[in-house]
């Protein structure tokens, strides 16, 4: 069985990096196929309560995690949970494979002679893999925040915006151009940096501690434990930059293709702050743990044992 395979005796030598890309994403669809509804409630934990949303006649809301999650399974129906699953498809299909590519490709240039490479240089392989690959990946992104925050905006009484991904990319555009699509990019960009932070360099680093110090064998067992670690240190990294991500993409545009509620990140950051409190960067934590702990968990079990399967070597 492959999850009890011992990655210490491949059956071939390393794979090239169009395999490693594809197994990379095929590993995040699994894993978000799984975890995706804790996205879309995190998402909308998110935007609640927002004070400025209610200058533009958005209704404050209140709810915890599990009441928000029923709620959209009550009123929108259970499969409005996996609404902007497919741009989320779309954003792994860039960012997945791109950011274990960069990130590998880093890790070959500063590893020792044992092949081991320091936490410092971990961290700063996430951060660059992470940021990269996210900016390339943005514009799904945006795509898929709206279309969560979409079944919201019409229980409050606005008319729908769209109603599948296509005609979401397509007033996106007619609203703001083609630079429009990078609406948030940039805490965007630094949400998906601490986040591989924690994801990409967690992993390695503690996979390879564990095999190093404990003397383990490089099979599932490790990969959980490793998986675990990364998850939580990527939520606690994360959150906070996920909150201004959220909300600055949510936000409704004017005719000038700018958006109405934050002049950027820093005004979204001081509102936040100002009006709901530090606690409001935040918010949404919980479902995110519980999206990345799963998610970390699936994605990094489901690329070690198709690489496995494939003859191939692990991360």
């Amino acid at each position: 069985m492959p999850l009890i395979r011992n990655a210490d005796h491949p059956a071939a030598k390393a794979s090239d990096v169009c395999t490693r890309y594809g197994v990379a994403v095929l590993g995040a669809w699994a894993a978000e196929g799984v975890t995706y509804p804790f996205d879309l409630t995190k998402t909308r934990l998110q935007i609640q309560s927002e004070v400025a949303a209610a200058k533009h006649g958005y209704k404050l809301e209140n709810k915890g995690m599990i009441t928000t999650a029923v709620g959209i399974a009550k009123t929108e129906g259970v499969l409005k949970l996996w609404t902007g699953l497919m741009p989320m498809f779309q954003r792994h299909a860039i960012y997945s494979g791109c950011r274990l590519i960069f990130y590998e490709q880093y890790r070959e240039l500063v590893k020792d002679e044992q092949g081991q490479i320091s936490l410092a240089h971990s961290s700063i392989g996430g951060l660059a893999a992470g940021s990269l690959a996210q900016f390339i990946a943005s514009p799904t992104d945006l795509v898929k925040v709206q279309m969560q925050a979409e079944g919201r905006r019409v229980l409050q009484g606005h008319p729908p915006r769209f109603t599948n991904c296509r005609q979401a990319y397509t007033k996106i555009y007619a609203e703001s151009g083609l630079l429009g699509f990078w609406r948030g990019a940039i805490p965007n960009v630094q949400r998906a940096a601490l986040v591989n932070m924690g994801d990409l360099a967690a992993y390695d680093y503690t996979k390879k501690f564990l095999i190093r110090e404990f003397n383990m064998a490089d099979n599932a067992i490790v990969h959980a434990l490793a998986a675990f670690t990364a998850g939580f240190v990527a939520a606690v990294l994360g959150t906070p930059a996920d909150v201004m991500k959220t909300r600055l993409m949510n936000q409704p545009v004017g005719e000038d293709g700018r958006g109405k509620m934050y002049r950027g990140m820093i005004d979204c950051f001081q509102q936040s702050v100002k009006n709901e409190g530090i606690l409001s960067l935040y918010k949404g934590f919980l479902p995110l743990w519980m999206r990345l702990g799963p998610w970390a968990l699936i994605n990094w079990i489901a690329f070690e044992n198709i690489m496995l399967a494939l003859g191939g070597r692990t991360f």
